[in-house]
């Protein structure tokens, strides 16, 4: 399976252009959208495997961004947010996160969350070939 193209939804440019770079060192495609607009207009343009996406972003907050997506769409999202009271989290999942991240984080345990989608999306297709 090639890697994934991801789509980063992250505000704080410093932030986004560290997980993108690093991203992209691991081989993974990344196209980055600095606002929740911005990401629902890439997401419709470009075939997207993944999302990692803000919370607190302008125009449209993560949780706006990841309920239209979902509305059309299973792909995977894990929120990357400080937000995080219990009644946050809940809320996330609920509205079709898959996976949810507390910052501050290591870069690692993204790493490792990624993996753990690749092999869901990748026994999906082994499902689907069969």
């Amino acid at each position: 399976m090639s890697k994934l193209m991801i789509l980063l939804v992250e505000d704080e440019e410093s932030l986004a252009s560290f997980i993108q770079s690093e991203l992209q060192f691991e081989g993974y495609r990344v196209v980055w959208a600095k606002d929740g607009q911005e990401a629902l207009e890439i997401f419709n343009e470009q075939a997207v495997d993944l999302l990692l996406l803000d919370w607190m972003l302008p125009k449209y907050d993560g949780l706006t961004v990841a309920r239209r997506i979902r509305k059309a769409s299973a792909v995977p999202i894990i929120m990357m947010t400080a937000r995080n009271q219990t009644t946050d989290i809940v809320s996330g999942l609920d509205a079709g996160l898959d996976d949810y991240l507390t910052k501050p984080f290591d870069i690692e345990e993204l790493f490792a969350r990624i993996r753990v989608i690749e092999r869901r999306l990748s026994k999906q297709e082994e499902i689907v070939l069969t």
